[in-house]
């Protein structure tokens, strides 16, 4: 497979099914303490629509306690937030998670550097997830 433009996301390799990193995701968000807000599972949907798509599924998540003063900080930032893991497969069976870097975010954003520890735990938690 070519490689991933970045575009301000960060790609890991999952050595495990979809289905699979994305239980071992909530339950580290469970354990961590995080709240999920919400799954989407897009091949699910397609699928009941007619389309065959390759096993796609978001995790939306966050804390509202970490969250709020960065949108406080940076009212745009709502559209970014909650934080989001995308859990997909692609047409060769590599499992990937692919997530917004902090980095990215902070420039997109204008986040003010003393915040941006409320998020920068993005990547540590998806390692070990993949881990």
């Amino acid at each position: 497979m070519p490689s991933l433009p970045d575009n301000g996301m960060v790609h890991l390799s999952s050595p495990y099914s979809v289905a699979e990193t994305v239980t071992r995701l909530e339950a580290l968000l469970q354990a961590q303490g995080l709240t999920e807000f919400c799954r989407i599972d897009h091949s699910g949907e397609a699928e009941k629509v007619g389309f065959t798509m390759q096993p796609t599924q978001v995790i939306i998540f966050g804390s509202p306690k970490g969250g709020t003063p960065l949108m406080i900080a940076s009212p745009t930032l709502a559209i970014d937030l909650p934080l989001k893991a995308l859990i997909w497969q692609d047409a060769g069976g590599k499992v990937r998670v692919s997530y917004n870097s902090p980095e990215y975010l902070k420039q997109r954003h204008h986040i003010p550097d003393d915040l941006l520890k409320n998020i920068a735990g993005i990547g540590p938690l998806l390692q070990k997830v993949v881990g």
